[in-house]
């Protein structure tokens, strides 16, 4: 299955890989530009981009021009990325026709969980995608929302992502080594017994249904 192409557009290389690596890790596929002018070079080449990250300063042609001229042919989703916090700039931006509007500094995974609701609002038909349904557990990925047999669960960030993570890896034996790599990533430097406490707190919280995540004596866990 084709994944979804992502177009980032910024002069910063720092800031197209770090945005590209999250968005990768998120099973998107990424394309990078330096400039405006190589943005619209790859945006008419490429026919299935999902959508646009877009910096506003930019070297050669500015993000307001690039937008400006993807409009005159296209409707995909664009989300301008700004160091400029200015409201005048945000309307600009509406007017133009982008769908979000995004200011530096942000948190990675705040922009690919915006950009997977762009792409939710622009193809309702991609919904279901983002649904994880399983003996009564229900979890929305977008919205961030869990419920067990119908009523609303409170997770923290970190629970309602080792859950995920459990349910897209159903029947699969998972290390700690490997949980901690997926849904800690960069942020956790420290011990991998740190997923035990979580699994703990998790389970108490979804009751009866916490009993679908498995201890594997010896290695880690398995949602089954």
């Amino acid at each position: 299955m084709n994944k979804t192409k992502i177009l980032v557009v910024d002069d910063e290389s720092r800031m197209r890989k770090l945005v590209g690596d999250f968005l990768s890790r998120a099973d998107f596929e990424v394309m990078e530009a330096e400039n405006g002018e190589k943005a619209l070079d790859i945006f008419f080449e490429n026919k299935d981009i999902a959508l646009i990250l877009l910096d506003v300063m930019m070297p050669k042609m500015d993000g307001w021009a690039v937008c400006k001229e993807i409009r005159n042919y296209s409707k995909v989703p664009i989300i301008m990325l700004t160091a400029k916090a200015d409201e005048k700039d945000e309307l600009k931006g509406f007017e133009l026709g982008v769908d979000e509007y995004i200011v530096k500094p942000f948190s990675p995974k705040i922009l690919v969980a915006r950009v997977e609701a762009v792409l939710r609002r622009s193809n309702p038909g991609a919904v279901e995608e983002n649904i994880l349904e399983y003996a009564g557990i229900r979890l929305d990925k977008v919205a961030h929302i869990v419920t067990v047999d119908g009523q609303s669960i409170d997770l923290s960030f970190k629970e309602f992502e080792l859950l995920t993570y459990f349910m897209e890896n159903k029947g699969i034996a998972l290390s700690r080594e490997v949980i901690l790599n997926h849904v800690w990533n960069y942020d956790y430097f420290g011990d991998a017994r740190t997923i035990d406490t979580h699994v703990k707190k998790l389970r108490s919280k979804m009751g009866s249904s916490g009993e679908h995540i498995q201890t594997i004596w010896g290695l880690g866990y398995k949602f089954e």
